[in-house]
C-alpha cells in the first residue's frame, strides 16, 4: 500500500496550507521522503498525468510545462515520451525536483537541468514562449484561491502557443457527485479546499480562458478542468 502524504504537524495559527510551513520541503527531504510530498501513489498517478495529457492531445514533438511538479513524478512518465528538451517544470522547492532528477529520472540527459525552475508565486520565470500544453495537477487544491488567478495570467503572458491547461479542483459535494469512500473530505476554507464549478469557470474568463470541465473522478475525488485560450 502506498504511504500516507507527508505533512508537517499544524499547530494553531499554521499556515494555509501545509505547503506553506517553515522548513517543510527541508524536513521531508531529509527523511527522504520526496515522492509522499504529493500524496504517494507515486506510479499510478504518474501514468495517469501522462495518460491525461495524451488525451489532451499531447504529443512527443510538444513541449510540456509541469507547474508544480514537485519530485518530477510525471517528470519521470513525460521525459521519456517528449523529444529531449521539451519538458519543462516548476515548483515551489528547486531541492524537491533536483532530488527527483537526481534519483528518479532513468535519462538526466533527456532534461537539462536548467529547465527545473524553482518558482513559489506561479510567475513562471524562465519559461520560454512555445509551451504547447501545461498541467497543474493536485496543486491548486492545497493553496490560497488566488494561487489559481496567478498561474493562468502568467501563461496567458509567457505562453502565447499554449493549446491548452490541465489542472485539478475539489469540487463541493453535491446530489450528482457525492462523496465516494476514497474522496478527501474538503472545506471551503481551508485546505483540502473546494471551490464551486461557476468560480472555477469566472477566474478562467477573466484571464481569456474557456473551461471546460471533464468528467473524469480522479484519485481522492478530484475533477479534472481544461483551460484553452478563449
Amino acid at each position: 500500500m502506498p504511504k500516507p502524504a507527508f505533512r508537517p504537524p499544524q499547530p494553531p495559527g499554521a499556515p494555509v496550507s501545509p505547503y506553506l510551513a517553515a522548513g517543510f520541503y527541508d524536513r521531508a527531504l531529509a527523511q527522504g521522503r520526496h515522492r509522499q510530498i504529493t500524496g504517494g501513489w507515486w506510479e499510478e498517478t504518474g501514468r495517469l498525468q501522462l495518460d491525461l495529457l495524451r488525451g489532451a492531445g499531447l504529443q512527443p514533438g510538444h513541449r510540456l510545462l509541469d507547474i508544480g511538479a514537485g519530485a518530477l513524478r510525471l517528470g519521470c512518465k513525460a521525459v521519456p515520451y517528449l523529444d529531449p528538451g521539451h519538458y519543462w517544470a516548476t515548483d515551489a522547492s528547486g531541492a524537491l525536483m533536483r532530488r527527483g532528477w537526481q534519483v528518479e529520472l532513468a535519462d538526466r540527459d533527456r532534461l537539462p537541468l536548467r529547465q527545473l525552475i524553482e518558482d513559489a508565486g506561479f510567475a513562471l520565470p524562465g519559461v520560454p514562449g512555445d509551451i504547447d500544453f501545461a498541467i497543474a495537477f493536485a496543486v491548486f487544491t492545497h493553496l490560497p484561491p488566488d494561487c489559481l488567478a496567478q498561474a493562468l495570467a502568467s501563461l496567458r503572458a509567457r505562453c502565447p502557443a499554449l493549446r491548452g491547461f490541465l489542472f485539478t479542483v475539489f469540487l463541493p459535494p453535491s446530489a450528482d457527485r457525492p462523496r465516494r469512500g476514497d474522496d478527501a473530505v474538503t472545506h471551503p476554507d481551508r485546505p483540502p479546499r473546494h471551490v464551486a464549478a461557476g468560480s472555477v469557470g469566472a477566474t478562467c474568463a477573466a484571464q481569456g480562458y474557456v473551461l471546460t470541465i471533464r468528467p473524469d473522478r480522479l484519485p481522492r475525488g478530484q475533477t479534472l478542468c481544461l483551460a484553452t485560450p478563449a
